[in-house]
C-alpha cells in the first residue's frame, strides 16, 4: 500500500501506555544499502498515529544498530528514512535480530537474520502485493469494458473467483503464523460477508427486510476477527481503523444503537488493561468529535460509565474535574429531555415563560447582535418564521449580550417580531441550561417543550420539522 506518514517526535515514557515485557532490552541491527552517513529512525504505530522511538545515525556501509535496555512494546513498527520513505517491520517478543535491504527497493530486497516472524512477513507482503495487482488489473479492465457486456461478465466472474484466492490466501495464513502479530494482523483483514438471506415469497417488503438482516449480520460479524484484548494491535493502525469504520459507518447512527456496541466492544477489551484503556479513550475522541446531533449523549454516558465511575483509573483528577463540569453542561440540553423553562423580559416590556408558548414547534435562538454569523442567520430565519409562524411554529430569541441599546436597536432595525428574550445578569443560567458557548445556535423543541433538535442550521430546520411531522417524530 502506499502510505505517507507524518511521523512525529515523541517520548514513549510520556505516552501514558504502561510497559508489558520484560527488561532484556532490543538490538536491531540494520545494513541498508545506499543510506550511508544518514539518519535512520525507528517509529511505532499508535492508534492513526506514529511516533519516533530511536534514530541511530548509519556508517559508511550503511550500517546501524537501534538498541535499548527496555524491551520495546510488541506491534508494527516502522524504519524511517531522512525523506520519509520507510518499510514496516514487526517488533516481536524477541527483539535480537538483524535485517538488510536496498534503499530503492525495499520490499523485494528486504531480508531478516534471527526473526522467522518478519521473515513470514516480508514474503507475505510480496505475495499480497501481487495479488492486489491482479486485482487492480481486473478492476482497469472491467471500467475500460464497461460498455461490452460479455467482456464485463466474463471479466466479473474472474474477479469474484480472484478475490476469493485472495481471501482464501488471508485465511491460509492467518493459520500458518497463528500465534503471531502478522497472525492477528491478517485475520483483521479478513472481510466479513454476509449469507445471501432467503427471504419467504410471502413476505411483502423484502428488500427491506433483507436490508435489516444484512445489517444486523453486519454489525454483530464485523469485529470477529478483530482481538480486542490483544495490545499489539494498538501499536498497529488496524485496531484504530477497524473501531473508526465500525462505529462510524456500520452502525445506525442513533445513540441508543450506538451504546449498545460501545459496552460490547469495552467488554471484550477489558481483559487488558492496557487495550482497555486504549478503547475507551478511542470511543471518547471519536464521539467527542462526532458532528451527528445528539452524539452528545454518548459522551455523558460515556463519562458516567467509564470516567467518572472510576473505571478509568489512569484519569487525572485534572480531567476529571473538567470533564465533569463539560458533562454537567451537556446533560440538561440533550435531544429528549424536555427543555429547562426560561422566564425572561422581552422587547415589548413583557415577561415571558418558555413554558407558557403554546405551539407544536418553538424555536430558542441564541444569538448576539456583533456575531458574523449571526448577521447571515438572524435575518434568514425571520423570514422562514414570516412565511411560517402560521404553521403552529414559534421563535424564542435570546440575546446573549448585555448592551440593551445594541439589543433594541438591532430588533428594530431587522424588523424582528417574534419573542425576543433578554437576561443581560443572566439569572436564568441559560448559558449553562443550553451550553452557549458561541452563536448562533439553535434548539427546536416540540409542544411538550422536548429538545428534539439542536445546533441546527436555520436553512435545515422546515426540513426538520417537515420530517418531524411525517414520522411522528422518530
Amino acid at each position: 500500500m502506499n502510505r505517507y506518514f507524518t511521523i512525529l517526535l515523541f517520548a514513549f515514557a510520556v505516552s501514558g501506555v504502561s510497559s508489558s515485557q520484560d527488561s532484556s532490552g532490543y538490538k536491531i541491527s540494520l545494513t541498508i544499502s545506499g543510506m550511508e552517513n544518514s539518519f535512520v529512525s525507528i517509529a511505532f504505530h499508535m492508534g492513526d498515529k506514529q511516533y519516533i522511538k530511536d534514530t541511530v545515525i548509519t556508517d559508511e556501509a550503511g550500517r546501524g544498530v537501534f538498541s535499548g535496555d527496555e524491551s520495546l512494546e510488541q506491534g508494527l513498527y516502522m524504519v524511517v528514512m531522512p525523506d520519509n520513505r520507510l518499510f514496516d517491520i514487526i517488533i516481536p517478543d524477541d527483539q535480537h535480530f538483524s535485517l538488510e535491504c536496498n534503499k530503492d527497493d525495499f520490499i523485494n530486497t528486504l531480508s531478516f537474520e534471527g526473526s522467522d516472524e518478519n521473515q513470514y512477513f516480508v514474503d507475505y507482503q510480496k505475495k499480497w502485493v501481487d495479488l492486489q495487482a491482479s486485482a487492480a488489473d481486473l478492476r482497469n479492465r472491467l471500467e475500460t469494458n464497461k460498455s461490452d457486456k460479455d467482456s464485463l461478465d466474463v471479466l466479473s466472474v474472474k474477479l469474484s473467483e480472484h478475490e476469493k484466492v485472495m481471501i482464501g490466501f488471508l485465511n491460509e495464513s492467518a493459520d500458518k503464523y497463528s500465534g503471531t502479530i502478522l497472525s492477528q494482523m491478517i485475520k483483521v483483514l479478513i472481510p466479513v460477508k454476509a449469507p445471501n438471506f432467503e427471504i419467504s415469497p410471502d413476505i411483502s417488503n423484502p428488500d427491506s427486510l433483507r436490508w435489516v438482516m444484512t445489517y444486523i449480520y453486519n454489525k454483530d460479524h464485523f469485529l470477529d476477527n478483530l482481538d480486542l484484548a490483544d495490545p499489539r494491535l494498538i501499536r498497529t493502525p488496524l485496531l484504530h481503523s477497524k473501531l473508526k469504520v465500525f462505529f462510524s459507518s456500520i452502525i445506525i447512527q442513533h445513540p441508543d444503537s450506538i451504546y449498545n456496541e460501545i459496552v460490547m466492544v469495552a467488554s471484550r477489551s477489558s481483559s487488558n488493561p492496557e487495550t482497555f484503556r486504549y478503547v475507551i479513550g478511542f470511543l471518547f475522541n471519536h464521539f467527542r468529535g462526532s458532528q451527528y446531533m445528539g452524539h452528545d449523549e454518548i459522551i455523558v454516558r460515556l463519562a458516567d460509565d467509564y470516567y467518572l465511575s472510576g473505571k478509568a483509573d489512569w484519569a487525572t483528577e485534572e480531567f476529571l474535574t473538567g470533564l465533569r463540569t463539560d458533562v454537567e453542561r451537556l446533560r440538561t440540553n440533550l435531544i429528549g429531555v424536555r427543555a429547562t423553562n426560561l422566564v425572561m423580559e422581552t422587547y415589548t416590556g413583557e415577561w415571558k415563560s418558555l413554558y407558557d408558548i403554546r405551539s407544536e414547534f418553538t424555536i430558542l435562538y441564541f444569538w448576539e447582535p456583533d456575531c458574523g454569523h449571526c448577521k447571515t442567520s438572524t435575518p434568514a430565519l425571520r423570514d422562514i418564521y414570516n412565511k411560517h409562524k402560521e404553521e403552529n411554529i414559534e421563535v424564542f430569541s435570546i440575546c446573549t449580550q448585555d448592551n440593551r441599546d445594541e439589543w433594541e436597536a438591532y430588533i428594530a432595525e431587522n424588523q424582528l417580531d417574534w419573542i425576543n428574550g433578554w437576561d443581560p445578569s443572566r439569572s436564568t443560567h441559560f448559558d449553562f441550561y443550553y451550553n452557549v458557548n458561541s452563536t448562533p445556535m439553535i434548539y427546536i423543541l416540540n409542544n411538550d417543550k422536548v429538545i428534539i433538535a439542536k445546533k441546527i442550521g436555520v436553512e435545515n430546520i422546515m426540513r426538520f420539522i417537515g420530517n418531524y411531522r411525517k414520522y411522528g417524530g422518530l
